[in-house]
């Protein structure tokens, strides 16, 4: 299938696949005018990529889920390095959560001082 049928399907942009492509994710045939030939499994990698991106993996680190699929897994997580990859995320997230509360508590705390000296409250 084409580049254009491949993102419709796999419901991303041209852009987003030759995005991957560039990352070495999905690497079609050509045909001989030169166009991009993809095939059913490069679209279930287009598929998983998105699919990852949505839950906060960004296609850069999406190399270890494509490489488990390629393998010839049921699911682009039955890997171990597909695991790590998930804990690497949590602990990511777990980070800019804490790091998020800290600056929630910076700022109510010069919200309260500014209050307690009688400074303008709009």
């Amino acid at each position: 299938m084409q580049i254009s049928e491949l993102a419709e399907r796999a419901g991303v942009t041209v852009k987003a696949v030759r995005y991957y492509e560039s990352l070495g994710l999905v690497l079609p045939d050509r045909l001989p005018n030169g166009y991009r030939d993809y095939t059913d499994d490069q679209l279930r990698a287009v598929a998983e990529i998105r699919e990852l991106a949505d839950s906060g993996i960004s296609p850069s680190k999406a190399s270890p889920f494509i490489d488990c699929l390629g393998t010839g897994h049921a699911y682009s997580d039955e890997c171990p390095a597909s695991v790590d990859a998930y804990r690497d995320s949590i602990a990511d997230l777990d980070r800019t959560i804490a790091a998020l509360t800290r600056r929630r508590e910076t700022l109510a705390h010069r919200l309260d001082a500014s209050a307690s000296r009688g400074s303008a409250q709009d």
